[in-house]
């Protein structure tokens, strides 16, 4: 769908490189950009693949590696080039650092005036804000998600991956979809800025809305559904954990029936979603003692048999190796080329006519010299001039 479409992805560590490899997803030529050591995040520990951490290679299949010395007055000047010839451009660099590398939207039209830029930053582009670190779990909890997230009487707990970042991402790639085609269609570049903190308040939604129409703050709840009941996890007599949310009358006097007890469904306690969401702790209690009398897989057999929106708690191992996996093609295999060596990674959320197999993450400066001399026209003997002064990095043949 974004074929023809040249992208730079100047983003690094998790949120930018996350939205650079959505749009290589899409079909998108996205040329990573990286300093002459690299991302960052090829050295995160603990699981390395041939040198290169899992954190890297989860989020940067797809792309070409050019190795670029920004603060190089020569290796400026390289960037200058691509941007030129190039589409968009993405970065979750601070908004002074952006500024400081040529990297803002002024600058950057003045080299193409179709360039868009998509800028992931933190908080906010003016005043104290606008340097303030952004990690991951400082937005979430400054977003309000850890506050409503674990056990009612427990500590705030941290989503189990980093929502801040990767939410950060995904509105990154949608706001350059949206600049790319204003583009197309005025002949003009857009900016489109993304903060993480936004994006929290802005996934908060029915949660939120909750709060400016009532005034009530919302509060961790488990894996209880605070609207909706019964919804929450459940345990069979083996031990083993599953969900139920049989939602709207229908399903629930349904479900009452399925588990054997339609009198459940005739309770005034629970007839209706109001007084089920009134009595709610009474419910759960009923339904774990009727739940502890059959083996967790029985109960699933059953509601799978009769359509009750009911599934297990898998582990990360059992989810990547679902059957619908499976037939979704959510796991491939690749090799890489500089080794032989093999390995799985998570598959293309987008199904499409045409849809490309990502590629293996690139090598640092994998593709220096074959991006400048393609893009750029530079001459073979240029490319060594700038490698040999320090301006860029390009990896040796493996």
């Amino acid at each position: 769908m974004l074929q023809g479409v040249r992208i730079l992805d100047l983003g690094w560590v998790l949120a930018g490189p996350f939205a650079g490899q959505i749009l290589a997803q899409l079909g998108a030529d996205v040329i990573k950009i990286e300093p002459l050591e690299g991302d960052m995040a090829r050295t995160i520990p603990p699981y390395f693949v041939d040198g290169e951490s899992s954190f890297f290679l989860a989020v940067n299949r797809g792309k070409r590696s050019v190795a670029i010395n920004l603060k190089h007055e020569r290796g400026a000047a390289v960037l200058r080039d691509l941007v030129r010839r190039s589409d968009a451009v993405i970065s979750n660099f601070t908004p002074a650092a952006s500024a400081r590398l040529g990297l803002d939207f002024a600058s950057l039209t003045k080299l193409n005036p179709k360039i868009c830029l998509g800028q992931l930053i933190g908080w906010h582009d003016e005043g104290a804000y606008a340097d303030a670190p952004a990690f991951d779990l400082v937005i979430q909890a400054a977003g309000g998600v850890m506050s409503i997230t674990g056990e009612r009487d427990g500590e705030p707990v941290r989503v189990g991956y980093q929502i801040a970042d990767l939410a950060g991402g995904l509105y990154l790639a949608l706001g350059t979809l949206g600049a790319l085609v204003h583009a197309a269609r005025t002949g003009k570049g857009q900016q489109v800025q993304v903060s993480l903190f936004d994006c929290q308040l802005a996934l908060l939604t029915w949660q939120a809305q909750n709060y400016l129409i009532s005034g009530e703050i919302p509060q961790r709840n488990g894996s209880r559904h605070p609207m909706i009941a019964p919804s929450e996890v459940f345990a069979g007599s083996d031990g083993e954990r599953f969900v139920i949310s049989p939602t709207g009358e229908q399903f629930f006097r349904h479900f009452c029936e399925v588990i054997g007890h339609p009198e459940i469904a005739k309770d005034e306690r629970f007839a209706t979603a109001a007084a089920r969401i009134e009595h709610v702790t009474e419910l759960a209690s009923t339904l774990r003692a009727i739940f502890s009398k059959r083996p967790a897989r029985e109960w699933l057999e059953l509601f799978e048999q009769k359509r009750i929106p009911a599934g297990p708690v898998n582990n990360v191992a059992q989810a990547l190796h679902h059957p619908v996996a499976e037939l979704r093609n959510m796991l491939e295999t690749l090799v890489n080329p500089a080794t032989g060596n093999s390995c799985q990674f998570v598959g293309n959320p987008f199904k499409w006519f045409g849809a490309p197999v990502l590629g293996y993450p690139p090598r640092l400066g994998e593709h220096t010299r074959s991006v400048l001399e393609e893009v750029c026209g530079y001459e073979p003997q240029v490319i060594d001039e700038l490698v040999r002064c320090g301006a860029v990095g390009a990896a040796r043949e493996p």
